[in-house]
């Protein structure tokens, strides 16, 4: 009489010894589920040549599969006990281990920290294979190159699928900002990549125009504009070039997404998105230093001179460059810092990032541009109650009219400055404390959020202000006299020559 099945459930075993299957080799079903086991020896399974069934991931603490395939131990088996599901895997219709069958593997939520890059070459028939809920950290191109039959792939990220290219279904299909045909999952965010680009970069090349042709009172203030448009631009321009990659992969992104997040241009165009974003940000603080220092010690402020403000505005730039080129220099240091996804910004975090990666972008955005956003917020909150108390000294309706201005101006800066970094805070701390964040909602932070800033500035602070109106009004006025003026002075001369 021979064994055919052996239940080993609930027992409490920790320990398999290598000789604890030996000569059992007619047994066709082994349930080991439900025990402590923490490691498989190297050939525990050699003589379970007629194995089908085996049952041992479920509630277990295996951390490791062994680096020999099981199925070189076992060929005929053919169900590999599925973890935390109801319902098992079963073998697609064809012959086990015969020529062109369907096979299909599951070892979905389990406490594995590795998968050897050779674990499933003796899998060449391989249909199906399962890996939901696995963190796999040294997944390898060399991991799936073997199982050139494997048609459905299932993980639990969906930045694993770029991993096996040849695979026709991957689950997940999306990441949110990604899909498996699309590297902008979203028909909106195909659509609006382009308009905000368009609205960015036209907004800002218009504000830089109009400072050059119109001369500024302050001429300070006025280079201080245009370098905060041309760091505004460059979110324009990251944004052309995100909408033109998506057309060129389209309709087949994933075989191109590990070259993409790993190329060179991504990289780049990664260090460009922050160097605007920092850029940004940084002269944005400066400038709110300025007015309200301005504003609240009128008379003890000295103004910065034209060679101070220049002098700032490089060091801000040299600055921004700095952080946006330094996990570039750094590779070893940070790893792909800018590739964790297909638009090429580091802003969500994952337990694949390096520690010193996840340090640096949480010092950029929870560090640096958290004290910016507190230090706009103070000193514009200051500035309106240093002009409130002047204004409330004074009785004349024209100052309350123009307090009232004045507020609704601070206010909308404020907000659009919140509106722009706090998602963005928020973002970033619980994806550092590895709460699982929907990636459809970094898509939109940084397709639609993360470039308000970039394509409201040139409203908020040149086209809305009353003295760049009247600027403009007046320069246009010019404009327009100046033709007339000169067919009236040419006009008599015309007749004069006329004349007989």
């Amino acid at each position: 009489c021979f064994i055919l099945n052996r239940f080993l459930q609930n027992n409490k075993i920790w320990l398999i010894s290598p000789k604890a299957f030996s000569g059992l080799s007619q047994l066709k079903m082994l349930f080991l589920s439900h025990n402590r086991i923490t490691q498989l020896k190297p050939r525990v399974f050699e003589d379970l040549h007629r194995l089908e069934w085996l049952r041992y991931l479920l509630n277990n603490s295996l951390a490791q599969i062994p680096s020999a395939s099981l199925c070189t131990e076992m060929p005929k088996l053919s169900w590999l006990g599925k973890a935390q599901k109801a319902t098992p895997w079963p073998s697609l219709p064809g012959g086990k281990n015969s020529k062109g069958s369907s096979l299909s593997r599951n070892i979905s939520y389990n406490p594995l920290k590795e998968i050897f890059p050779g674990q499933f070459e003796s899998l060449p028939q391989l249909r199906s294979l399962s890996l939901e809920g696995l963190e796999i950290p040294n997944i390898h191109n060399l991991t799936f190159q073997k199982l050139a039959n494997l048609s459905h792939i299932y993980f639990k990220r969906f930045q694993y699928c770029s991993y096996a290219p040849h695979v026709r279904s991957c689950k997940p299909n999306t990441d949110g900002i990604s899909s498996f045909e699309n590297l902008l999952a979203n028909v909106v965010l195909r659509v609006f990549v382009w308009v905000i680009a368009c609205l960015t970069c036209f907004g800002n090349l218009v504000v830089i125009c109009l400072r050059s042709l119109l001369v500024a009172e302050n001429s300070q203030h006025a280079m201080a504009i245009k370098s905060l448009c041309c760091a505004d631009g460059l979110m324009g321009i990251y944004l052309f070039v995100i909408g033109a990659f998506d057309l060129k992969f389209a309709g087949e992104y994933n075989k191109h997404a590990r070259g993409w997040m790993g190329s060179l241009p991504c990289q780049l165009l990664g260090g460009l998105a922050t160097l605007s974003s920092e850029v940004s940000v940084l002269l944005l603080t400066y400038m709110t230093l300025e007015k309200y220092f301005c504003v609240v010690f009128p008379f003890s402020h000295h103004r910065a001179s034209k060679k101070q403000t220049v002098l700032v505005l490089v060091a801000i730039w040299l600055l921004g460059f700095s952080l946006s080129i330094v996990p570039l220099w750094c590779k070893e240091t940070f790893g792909n810092y800018y590739g964790r996804n297909g638009v090429c910004f580091p802003l969500q975090s994952d337990l694949g990032e390096r520690a010193s990666a996840r340090g640096y972008s949480a010092t950029i955005y929870l560090g640096l541009n958290l004290a910016a956003f507190i230090t706009i917020v103070f000193a514009y909150s200051s500035m309106f109650y240093s002009i409130h108390i002047t204004a409330s000294k004074t009785a004349e309706r024209g100052v309350c009219s123009r307090e009232v201005t004045i507020a609704k101006r601070f206010f909308f800066i404020v907000f659009t400055d919140a509106l722009c970094w706090i998602p963005i805070f928020l973002l970033k701390l619980l994806s550092l404390l590895q709460v699982e964040i929907p990636g459809t909602v970094t898509s939109w932070v940084v397709i639609f959020i993360l470039p308000i800033n970039s394509a409201l500035n040139p409203l908020l602070y040149t086209l809305t202000t009353a003295s760049f109106q009247e600027k403009v009004k007046g320069w246009l006025q010019t404009e327009q006299l100046e033709p007339h003026e000169s067919h009236r002075s040419f006009s008599p001369g015309t007749r004069m020559g006329s004349s007989p």
